[in-house]
Order: structure tokens, then C-alpha cells, then sequence
């Protein structure tokens, strides 16, 4: 190639100015868009010469991570470096030029791809890359990708994941390119952190580089292998989801100060168990519909409804213990009515003069409760002539006395109720069965989530 010197002005005041351009040089290296020599090919001097490529990737920020379809969203800055052989030139003979920057289509550029992107980048491209007097080249750029990543949500929502990008040449092997990482684990790292704008859910925690080699077909590539590891916020997680299946627990436990004898009880721990049945729903939505091992909030979810749904059915048991002794503790109506028709006979057998007042008594229905037989006495000793108080004084001393035997006839009958006492032991065992299995059980959750 003719070396092409810079052009010398000769001003009005005679004084010569020297002209630089970076054209000059480009006509110096005859590099134009139509020049195949710097485009078609590898840009070596002998074939077997190896392009070693220079990478480096930092993190820009996180723009999403989807469990259901497993899929990683970053937003990376990615720079190349590469050397070009049949470029350079002297910046002593062209005005110290040693750098300059030409569009991408004039020159050359490795074949690189990210094997796990899915889907096609549109974010805005650099149209230039720059060369150097050297024979260097490098570029950088800024690219949305959209990949595939294996995601392991055992431990969701304190789950920490890792996410590789794969990058490697799609046509030369390595025994035409190599790639090497600009920059090691701790560098890239340090440099993500100080340039990261953006983490949402997620939460950065390192960016290592590895190298390996994919052999296919008798040849071999070498890939380099950036991974992102991130670890997920779980505040939102755990105040929307863990915190009111807690909480449910917390009232199920204390339904069981709540009396039998009530049916509040068995509606309130019904109205509980729809409610975790709500959070279930939800966390369908949330985890992904695949997975190696059962999440732990799923297990966590289940067993404390399953736990849940248990004490119902204790709480069904014991009503219904409760319930078949009631109608013992009841006295028979059969026996009442003797009891009173004993009485109305003593009575109008007590005094043979008052016929008035026993046959009125006598004609009373057998269907009368035995509540209402001390107001209509006191009202018919507010009507009848003192003459006639002895008697009815008498009348309600036998009623009393009634009472008094069936009060007693009731206390028998609650010490030979076998299934109340039955219902109750079967409260007591149940509720210190449920509290040490919800205590073990939460133990184990916790001491897996932090391990």
C-alpha cells in the first residue's frame, strides 16, 4: 500500500499548517464497506493463526426472573476484544492518530451468541467499533436477554438461584478462536455492583466466569460461562402468604378454649379452613407448575391444613359425644308428669275440705311445666282467706320438696354421663398432641429454609 502523508495548508501569513484526517488512514488501508478483505474472512495472515477474543459482561440489572416458564431477564453491558492482523499503521506518519472508529460493517466480528437466549435482542444497537494502529478492535454493547435458566424453588420464598449465560462462537472451533475473560469472578463482580441500576424482587449477589469446551461432531468450542447468582427479597412473600397462614394456626389453636357446648366453635374453625383454602390458591399462581422436589411453602401450606382439617374433625367428635349425652342429662317427661300427678294426689289428699281448691289443682294438664306451678300457687294464696294459707303453705313445701329431688335425680345422672368425660379426655390428649406437632413441625420448616 502507497503511504498517504498528511496535507500541508499554507496560510495568508506563510506559516504551513499540517492537516490530519482519519480519512487518510482509512485510505491508507484501503478499508472501505466494499473491501471483502477486511469482511469475508478471519482477519489473519496464516490460517493457523488463533483469534483470541477478549470478553467481559457486567450486570446492568435485573429485569425480571419468571419461575413458571424459567426464564432470566438481565440487562448486561458486554465488551469485545479481538486483533486484527491486517490493520495498522504508524501513528507517527499520520498526526499521532492511534485509535478511530469506523461502522461495524467495514470490519470483521466474532460469531459469539448467548447459547441460553430465547428470544431475538431489540434493544438499540452500537452502529461502531473501534480499531486501533495495533491492529485491535473492540466494541461494546448493551443487550436485554432474555434466557432459559434451571431454577430451584425448594426454598421458595428464601431461594437463592443461579442463571448462566453461555457465550461461544457458532462456526470456529478452537483451533481458530479462543475466548478469554477480560476480567476474573471478583473483578466482575465488584464492577456489576458499582454500575447496577436496577434489582427489584431480586437481589444481586455474584457474577463468576468460567471457562469449558462443547465437543460436537470430532471438534471442539470453547465456551465462556457467566454465572448470576441472585437470592430473592422474600418480605412480600412472607407478610402476603406466611405470616396469615400463621396467624390461622395461631387462632386454630386458641378455638380450643372456645366451649363444646356451643356451635360456634365448629363454624369458626370451618370459616378458617376456607380461608387457608384462599392462600393455597394463591400460591398456586406464585409457584411454578414443575419441580424436582416439593416446594417447602407447599409442604408448609399443606401439613398446617391438613392439621387444620384434623382438629375439625376432632371438634365434629367431641359435639357429637356431647350432643348423645344431652339427652341423658335430660329427665324423662314421662317421669315428670308421675312426679306431679303424686304430688296433685298428696295434695287434695292433705286436706278433705278444700275439694275446690285440689280438684282445681287435679284438673291441671299433665303438659304444665313445673316452673310455672310456684307462680299460679302464690297467686291463688293471694286469693283465698287466711283460713285457707295453711294449706296452700303446705302445697308448696311438697313442691320444694319435688325440686329438690329433681335437682338431685340430675346430679346422678352427670356422674354416669361416660361420654361427656370420654369427649373431654379426647380434648385434652388432642389439644397437646396439636400443639407439640405444630411446634416439631414449624421447627423442621424454619431449620430447612435456613440451611
Amino acid at each position: 500500500m502507497n503511504v498517504i502523508f498528511p496535507l500541508l495548508l499554507i496560510l495568508a501569513d506563510g506559516v504551513s499548517c499540517e492537516v490530519c484526517r482519519y480519512q487518510d488512514v482509512l485510505d491508507h488501508l484501503d478499508l472501505t464497506p466494499h473491501n471483502g478483505v477486511y469482511v469475508m474472512t478471519r482477519p489473519v495472515l496464516d490460517y493457523t493463526h488463533k483469534t483470541v477474543v477478549k470478553l467481559d459482561i457486567l450486570l446492568y440489572a435485573i429485569l425480571g426472573v419468571v419461575e413458571k416458564t424459567q426464564t432470566f431477564t438481565p440487562f448486561i453491558w458486554a465488551s469485545m476484544q479481538w486483533n486484527n492482523e491486517l490493520i495498522s499503521w504508524d501513528p507517527a506518519q499520520f498526526c499521532g492518530i492511534t485509535e478511530m472508529s469506523v461502522p461495524k460493517d467495514a470490519l470483521w466480528k466474532p460469531d459469539l451468541f448467548i447459547y441460553e437466549m430465547i428470544e431475538k435482542d431489540d434493544s438499540p444497537q452500537n452502529p461502531y467499533v473501534v480499531m486501533s494502529y495495533d491492529g485491535t478492535v473492540s466494541t461494546e454493547e448493551e443487550m436485554r436477554v432474555v434466557s432459559t435458566c434451571k431454577m430451584d424453588v425448594y426454598k421458595f420464598p428464601f431461594d437463592t438461584q443461579e442463571c448462566t449465560l453461555s457465550i461461544g462462537s457458532a462456526i470456529h472451533c478452537l483451533n481458530e478462536m479462543r475466548i478469554l475473560p477480560f476480567s476474573n469472578s471478583s473483578r466482575a463482580t465488584q464492577f456489576s455492583r458499582e454500575v447496577i441500576k436496577s434489582q427489584g424482587e431480586w437481589e444481586f449477589q455474584q457474577l463468576s466466569v468460567s471457562s469449558s469446551n462443547l465437543s460436537y461432531n470430532d471438534k471442539n468450542w470453547e465456551l465462556l460461562k457467566y454465572t448470576i447468582t441472585i437470592k430473592r427479597r422474600p418480605l412480600l412473600y412472607v407478610i402476603n402468604l406466611l405470616m396469615p397462614v400463621l396467624f390461622f394456626l395461631t387462632l386454630d389453636i386458641a378455638s380450643f378454649f372456645i366451649s363444646d357446648n356451643r356451635g360456634e366453635k365448629l363454624s369458626f374453625k370451618v370459616t378458617v379452613m376456607l380461608a387457608i383454602s384462599v392462600l393455597l390458591l394463591i400460591l398456586n399462581e406464585i409457584l411454578p407448575s414443575t419441580s424436582n422436589k416439593t416446594p417447602l411453602i407447599a409442604t408448609y401450606c399443606i401439613v398446617i391444613f391438613g392439621l387444620m382439617l384434623l382438629s375439625l374433625l376432632e371438634t365434629i367428635l367431641v359435639t357429637y359425644l356431647m350432643d348423645k349425652d344431652s339427652e341423658v342429662m335430660l329427665p324423662r317427661k314421662d317421669d315428670v308428669k308421675d312426679k306431679q300427678m303424686n304430688v296433685k294426689t298428696e295434695i287434695c289428699n292433705m286436706d278433705a275440705e278444700k275439694q275446690t281448691c285440689c280438684s282445681c289443682l287435679c284438673r291441671v294438664s299433665e303438659s304444665e311445666k313445673q316452673q310455672e306451678l310456684l307462680p299460679v300457687a302464690e297467686e291463688v294464696i293471694s286469693s283465698i282467706q287466711s283460713g285457707e294459707a295453711h294449706v296452700l303453705l303446705s302445697i308448696l313445701d311438697e313442691l320444694k320438696k319435688l325440686q329438690e329431688t329433681v335437682y338431685l335425680h340430675l346430679g346422678c345422672r352427670e356422674e354416669n354421663m361416660k361420654f361427656v368425660h370420654w369427649a373431654k379426655r379426647i380434648n385434652r390428649v388432642f389439644f397437646f398432641f396439636y400443639i407439640i406437632t405444630v411446634f416439631l413441625f414449624l421447627s423442621f420448616i424454619f431449620m430447612e429454609w435456613n440451611a
